[in-house]
């Protein structure tokens, strides 16, 4: 059977706050689930988060309600040449960022994302993206060392990976970090497994709350 990413589970330090927090920012459901941990972790803890979206308003409208729910600024929804986008860190330490491909809008903002994608920032993108394949899932795109993605097929969030150091600037903060990652990721398969990267993986059933 072929492995999917069913769910992410965020470890946090006050799952009530957190649930709080991405209930009136996001709205996510069972895809994003929490669950208490005080593991120590310094800087930044090598993953993102990315919702993509239909158009700019929905980019605005999302980054908008996580800011008003207590999240801070990292960069500021801009165009770029690939579209238009901005990135916050959420009050537990989650980095999100919220992009669309369109630079214009074609109506008013309905707050509805297309796609949740986990962005892992690792070492080597080669040896991890091996390691994935071995793990059972299969490449969508890959651009040589620098960038592969997974396809999503039966998937509820799409795993990616980039080199750490290219994340962190993208996101706009510090490659230096240690500790926990504070993530866990819900496969289907049945048995958990840590990635080259230290990235933990669960049986999907094994996690807890829904934000």
């Amino acid at each position: 059977m072929t492995t999917s990413l069913a769910s992410v589970t965020l470890e946090v330090a006050d799952p009530a706050a957190a649930e709080r927090f991405y209930s009136a920012a996001f709205g996510l459901g069972p895809r994003l689930r929490l669950r208490a941990s005080e593991a120590p972790t310094t800087g930044f803890r090598g993953f993102s988060l990315s919702l993509t979206v239909a158009q700019p308003a929905d980019v605005d409208a999302y980054l908008g309600a996580a800011l008003k729910s207590g999240a801070k600024a990292l960069k500021p929804a801009a165009k770029s040449l690939w579209g238009y986008g901005g990135v916050v860190q959420a009050p537990d330490g989650t980095i999100w960022k919220a992009a669309t491909t369109a630079k214009k809008d074609s109506g008013p903002a309905r707050k509805e994302f297309d796609q949740i994608v986990l962005l892992l920032g690792v070492e080597d993108v080669k040896a991890s993206k091996q390691f994935y394949v071995e793990q059972g899932l299969s490449v969508g795109k890959s651009f040589g060392g620098k960038y592969v993605e997974f396809t999503s097929e039966g998937s509820a969030v799409k795993l990616a990976l980039y080199k750490r150091r290219g994340l962190a600037k993208d996101v706009g903060v510090d490659a230096d970090g240690s500790g926990s990652h504070r993530i866990v990721l819900g496969s289907t398969t049945a048995a958990p497994f840590t990635d080259p990267d230290g990235f933990a993986w669960e049986p999907a059933s094994v996690t807890s709350t829904s934000s």
